[in-house]
């Protein structure tokens, strides 16, 4: 039973991180719809609506994923610093290690360096993310090389390196609806002072949660149960051991004094037995 307790908690947990996260809490930089060569931000508020460390690396994969876009890869956070992305926070990317861009340096982001600033920590420390939206950034390129007629030629070349860039491993998935309709980004601009909420459009709780939430209490309150019987069999054993034990201490003092009256008597009649000899002789 505790096993299927187990089991069920672990597949209702798996479901739920499956499920589309709770967009009230996330927030997106450089601002809402916008992104830097296809590259953007994705940090979680806490109850202050201020942004907190909370996604591990396979977490940080995930919620790209769920967001309908891909994980941005080393090259793909590059391209998009060249282009003026610039923060002061960690965000996972690709491959598995935590990155900063900054064009200036300063002392209290990315050690007062410059460039792509890396930290290769533990897969489980907590960070935010850099997200990649491969159609956004082709169409950014795409928009750049129609106001520029010189850079057409170089237009192709770029479309090419950003999918080559992208990890194999990885699956392609559909950003035609899903990412067209959560990501509009428009043509890179000047990065905002502060980033805005993102405007996504999804469930605030998943049932899967609330599923969750009963396996967890149902579980609880049968382990309890388990422990209790546990005890009050184990006070029953030793009850009965101390009766057991008890009673044997009884019988045994019964027998040594019935065996010592027997003795007394014995003894009683041999001292009678000789004072009559005594007398006839």
């Amino acid at each position: 039973m505790i096993w299927l307790c187990i089991t069920s908690l672990l597949s209702i947990t798996q479901v739920t991180s499956d499920q589309n996260i709770d967009t009230n809490r996330i927030r997106v930089f450089p601002a809402a719809n916008q992104s830097i060569a296809g590259v953007f931000q994705v940090s979680n508020l806490n109850d202050l609506n201020q942004p907190q460390y909370t996604f591990n690396a396979s977490e940080a994969r995930r919620l790209c994923s769920s967001l309908g876009v891909n994980i941005a890869s080393k090259a793909q956070v590059q391209e998009a610093l060249t282009r003026g992305l610039e923060t002061c926070r960690f965000g996972w990317i690709d491959e598995h290690f935590a990155v900063i861009p900054r064009i200036k340096a300063l002392s209290t982001c990315g050690q007062n360096r410059r460039g792509l600033v890396a930290w290769r920590a533990s897969v489980t420390q907590k960070f935010d993310v850099f997200c990649f939206n491969e159609s956004d950034a082709a169409t950014q390129l795409k928009d750049a090389t129609t106001d520029n007629p010189l850079n057409r030629r170089d237009y192709s070349r770029q479309t090419q390196f950003l999918s080559k860039k992208a990890s194999p491993t990885r699956t392609t998935q559909s950003t035609s609806s899903s990412s067209s309709f959560l990501f509009s980004f428009s043509t890179p601009k000047t990065i905002d002072s502060e980033a805005q909420p993102a405007r996504f459009v999804g469930s605030a709780q998943s049932p899967a949660g609330v599923k969750a939430i009963l396996i967890t209490s149902t579980c609880a309150l049968l382990l309890t149960a388990i422990i209790i019987l546990a005890y009050i069999k184990m006070r029953r054993s030793r009850a009965l051991s101390s009766d057991i034990k008890q009673q044997e201490y009884i019988q045994t003092e019964e027998w040594t004094c019935v065996k010592n009256i027997k003795e007394t008597n014995t003894a009683a009649q041999e001292d009678e037995t000789t004072e009559v000899d005594d007398d006839a002789s």
